[in-house]
């Protein structure tokens, strides 16, 4: 019997099979859940095809989480598909705008676009899971993903912003909505070689990073060691855990210079 068994997940984010989003999924599925998946716009027909890979192909749901009609209508989208009730949430959703936001453009971003980084990355959470919350179970889980805000990077600016964002909102989210059975977790994964580091500007530089100084090593072709955290973290084999980062990144982050 798998650690998810039983257990329906909603994954959003999954576009293409170099994902984290879709190796928790396949994953999930491995460890016996119901998986629904999201996307939006014109990243929706490469969800539609790649999840064709999985067993069983989950239902693909269009989600744009800054859209409110989207988030009103996500419980009857999700029943159409045959989904009543929701055990867990992975929010695998980031942007910020390549050519103002990242780079080291970070003096000279325009507000706007600080804004739509933040709502897409970080505001998103909370929307989500108050979207999903008349079908959440109780107990439930929601699990986010960052590339560890605490500190800044080069080239990432406004986007590493954004995630100290996220990572802040998912413990606050955790306060208030633990009463509710709710935990509410981020995985800090090491640098993958996914779409959403490919459109950073010189992101290629952490390569060389962990490569130097990560203590365990890291393979920046492998989502699985990140995906399985996340996995973990949607069972109930985290019964007490709420507002926590998990780093899965080889260690580098406990190393200094």
């Amino acid at each position: 019997m798998g650690i998810l068994e039983g257990k329906t997940i909603l994954v959003t984010g999954v576009t293409m099979n170099t994902s984290i989003a879709y190796k928790v999924a396949e994953i999930a599925l491995a460890e016996g859940a119901t998986v629904a998946v999201s996307n939006f716009g014109r990243a929706l027909s490469l969800t539609n095809r790649i999840v064709k890979r999985l067993d069983p192909a989950p239902p693909v749901i269009e989600l744009d989480v800054t859209d409110a009609d989207h988030l009103a209508a996500l419980p009857a989208r999700l029943a159409e598909a045959g989904i009543e009730r929701l055990d867990g949430i992975v929010h695998s959703v980031a942007f910020a705008n390549p050519e103002t936001a990242l780079g080291g453009k970070f003096l000279t971003t325009p507000p706007e676009d600080v804004a739509q980084a933040i709502h897409v990355s970080a505001y998103s959470l909370v929307s989500l899971t108050m979207a999903c919350k008349p079908i959440l179970n109780n107990p439930a889980s929601v699990v986010g993903l960052t590339f560890d805000a605490r500190v800044s990077w080069p080239t990432y600016d406004w986007m590493g912003v954004a995630k100290a964002a996220l990572e802040s909102t998912s413990r606050y989210l955790a306060r208030y909505v633990g009463s509710d059975g709710i935990r509410s977790n981020i995985v800090a994964a090491g640098p993958l070689d996914t779409i959403a580091k490919k459109a950073i500007p010189g992101a290629n530089t952490f390569n060389d990073i962990w490569g130097d100084r990560a203590p365990l090593g890291w393979d920046d072709h492998d989502a699985t060691p990140t995906a399985k955290a996340v996995v973990a973290l949607l069972s109930d084999w985290f019964p007490a855990t709420t507002g926590e980062m998990i780093h899965v990144d080889g260690g580098l982050h406990s190393t200094g210079a």
